[in-house]
């Protein structure tokens, strides 16, 4: 009996070593229950090497304050060899309630791997502290501290709307500017937390280049202030609209008004969050009195011309007839007015051509239509002129703008005959080819008996030996796929070249969300390097980088910057970046990939 339990307890030891030794993939939580002025940090943790595409959960109900942190850890101790890969996540709840977190996506030898999910009980806690209050660019709430109250008095974070009232498709702008009293007041590392949304509006963001200290008036006292975004919105739609806020963390230092030991001004720093609170634009549907039928859409202040670069066309020439639509006001919401030309002058679908610079303004410049046409006869041919209206905002009326004929001169070819001719205006009485023709006088008759057989032609043998010749052909084709698919390191770095090119277009999509376009970026710079070098992702450092591209005798020059697009990836995934940034980001990424490439 003693020996049967010796083995059964051996037996449940080697079971329970494997589940330990098995992949796990899991989540867990820093607490389960929360109030709604505390924080939360989540760690997604794999066992083993090879993790690839790793896909958080939509934090729905939470607000990211920090993350993704990657590390990985590795001990050999004794010849026992333990790693772990984990990504780390600061969460702040939204709401109060019981909410789950969805499980995080990874794939694992080719196999999607997920983990667990968990439920959160966000309760209201404690009474919020100066870490968390959010202070907005009015504040009604009274402060309970003297640094609140200072930071109150000193720093406004507010969006400028150019008009709250405009018509339906008529463009205005929203300026986001930060004001501070220097002599009271500092902030550093700022970021934007939450981007605002334009429900209900057609938006184009003025990009801001570098940010720049200028001088104004808030409340009637001078402050200093940064414009931090610009965006042109145009309504689509008649009511209220609600822009949501823009919302900025940043480490703010007041003067506190106490003096230290050597008389200097003390200092108080804090992190804050500063939100510009909700805005509402009561958007006014335009009038129907006057209103032309062939009204579009259009708003705004335009000018219409129709004009052809030909007036006179030879024989087998093209001409080009432009209709071109300039001003200031909805310019990439409007359709131009379509051509009509008459029958014997063929008509191409037009190329559309847009010069338009975005402005707080609104939109301006011009564009085009570019008909070819081509005529198919001679004589004058008459183009009808159009018609475009638009909506002038600023004079509340409707115009209606149009354009003078065309007549286009086709002096040679052949001559189009019918009883209506109101759109070709002159011409002879040559005969078409489609006119009755004269008796032909000669013949091309064959004899039947001449005629050459299908049965034992040239023809007829080929295509009987054509099976045959496949044959050997197709065993060729079996054997290369048959080494292909053998090949683990070429299949491995096939696979990771794939996924570089996959990664760097949903980075090319992603231009102007940060978030997923620097996560999409660095998994296309990892899987080259896994193509290239083969090695996995969990190895990926600089020291490793670097060590394996000198072995290549890669030039030293093209490993420092392929580190550092790296570095510049990581770091701008947590800094305030413009859409500029990322595009010069993207653009150094492929340039990267492209030189490495040739030396490799």
């Amino acid at each position: 009996m003693t020996i049967i339990k010796k083995h059964i307890i051996l037996l449940f030891v080697i079971l329970v070593s494997q589940v330990m030794l098995s992949q796990t993939f899991t989540a867990k939580v820093s607490k389960t229950t929360l109030g709604i002025d505390e924080r939360l940090r989540i760690q997604f943790s794999f066992n083993d090497q090879g993790l690839d595409d790793f896909t958080p959960p939509n934090f729905q109900n939470f607000k990211i304050v920090q993350g993704p942190s990657r590390s990985t850890n590795f001990y050999n101790y004794n010849g026992k060899k333990t790693f772990k890969l984990s990504y780390t996540y600061i969460l702040q709840p939204k709401a109060i309630g019981k909410f789950v977190i969805p499980s995080a996506t990874a794939t694992y030898n080719d196999k999607k791997i997920v983990t667990n999910t968990i439920k959160i009980t966000v309760n209201k806690g404690k009474k919020t502290s100066p870490k968390q209050q959010q202070i907005t660019g009015n504040p009604t709430t009274n402060p309970t501290t003297d640094f609140t109250v200072i930071a109150n008095e000193n720093i406004h974070l507010i969006a400028e709307v150019s008009n709250t009232n405009p018509f339906v498709g008529e463009s205005i702008s929203i300026v986001y500017k930060l004001y501070m009293n220097r002599n009271n007041a500092a902030i550093s590392n700022e970021r934007e937390s939450k981007a605002p949304t334009y429900n209900g509006f057609w938006n184009q963001n003025i990009p801001i280049k570098q940010l720049t200290e200028k001088k104004g008036t808030y409340n009637g006292k001078q402050m200093s202030y940064y414009v931090l975004r610009k965006d042109v919105l145009i309504p689509q739609q008649i009511g209220k609209l609600t822009l949501t806020p823009l919302e900025i963390d940043a480490t703010v230092v007041v003067a506190i008004g106490k003096r230290d030991f050597f008389n200097r001004r003390m200092q108080k720093s804090l992190p804050l969050v500063f939100s510009t609170g909700n805005r509402t634009i009561n958007v006014k549907a335009l009038p129907n009195a006057n209103k032309p039928s062939n009204f579009s859409g259009a708003v705004g202040d335009f000018a219409f011309k129709v004009n052809s670069t030909k007036k006179v066309i030879k024989a087998n020439e093209s001409a080009q007839i432009k209709v071109t639509l300039q001003g200031n006001g909805n310019l990439k919401l409007i359709s131009l007015p379509k051509i009509v030309t008459p029958k014997g002058l063929e008509l191409f679908e037009p190329e559309h051509k847009e010069k338009i610079r975005t402005r707080l303004s609104g939109l301006t410049g011009s564009i085009t239509d570019i008909y070819t046409v081509v005529p198919q006869y001679r004589g004058k041919y008459k183009v009808p002129s159009l018609a475009f209206s638009f909506f002038n905002p600023k004079t509340k009326q409707y115009k209606t703008l149009n354009s003078a004929a065309l007549v286009l001169n086709v002096p040679d070819g052949k001559m189009f005959v019918e009883d209506n001719q109101d759109n070709v205006v002159s011409g002879d009485n040559t005969i078409s080819d489609s006119d009755i023709r004269s008796i032909h006088t000669k013949t091309s008759l064959v004899p039947l008996h001449q005629k050459n057989n299908f049965f034992k032609s040239n023809l007829f043998w080929m295509l009987l030996l054509l099976p045959l010749l496949a044959i050997p052909f197709g065993i060729y084709i079996g054997k290369k796929k048959q080494a292909r698919d053998g090949d683990v390191v070429g299949n491995k770095r096939r696979k990771a070249n794939k996924l570089a090119k996959k990664y760097l277009f949903e980075a090319k999509k992603e231009l102007g969300n940060k978030e997923p376009f620097y996560i999409a970026l660095e998994k296309a710079l990892h899987n080259y390097l896994k193509a290239k070098l083969q090695v996995e992702t969990s190895e990926i450092s600089k020291e490793k980088i670097s060590n394996l591209l000198q072995k290549r005798q890669v030039d030293k020059a093209f490993t420092t910057t392929f580190i550092k697009v790296l570095d510049d990836c990581d770091f701008a995934r947590y800094t305030p970046t413009s859409n500029l940034q990322m595009e010069q980001e993207y653009n150094n990424a492929v340039d990267v990939i492209t030189n490495l490439d040739k030396q490799l």
